[in-house]
């Protein structure tokens, strides 16, 4: 079986190079932002920035999935979109919240919280594609181009 190229490809040692700078942009931006919470309470800095993460996600990917996957489009998707908003996004520190909440005897807010983070996560990602694709719809791709994105 021949192996799938793409038709514009990045090199490896720069698409891991722009997934680590925005990595490193977005983890610091989530360390300003976060911090711990009591025991037993809902962690709304983790809660907000995954939500919020997601929204972004989603408004990102509606824009990017406007042509193909190549050149620009590509950098953007690892940098900002696998980096940034990858780094700021903390699945690591809501799994650990969600089995300290039910470590420590509330089960039903670490429930709620586990529930609730993925379903609004979800809805989140959905609105940002949603939200941006119809405000695009009229445009043409390569109207992108002014946002860094072709």
């Amino acid at each position: 079986m021949a192996a799938v190229t793409s038709p514009d490809p990045l090199p490896l040692p720069v698409a891991a190079l722009l997934v680590a700078a925005g990595g490193t942009v977005g983890v610091l931006a989530r360390a300003l932002l976060t911090q711990p919470v009591a025991p037993g309470a809902w962690p709304w800095r983790t809660f907000v920035v995954n939500v919020v993460g997601s929204l972004l996600l989603g408004a990102l990917l509606a824009v990017l999935q406007r042509g193909p996957d190549v050149g620009r489009r590509r950098a953007v998707r690892l940098g900002v979109g696998t980096g940034v908003l990858g780094g700021f996004t903390t699945y690591s520190t809501f799994a650990l919240e969600v089995e300290q909440l039910v470590a420590t005897g509330h089960v039903v807010t670490g429930v709620a919280y586990a529930l609730g983070s993925i379903v609004l996560g979800v809805v989140a990602a959905g609105a940002g594609l949603l939200l941006v694709g119809r405000a695009l719809a009229g445009r043409s791709p390569g109207d992108d181009a002014a946002a860094g994105a072709s």
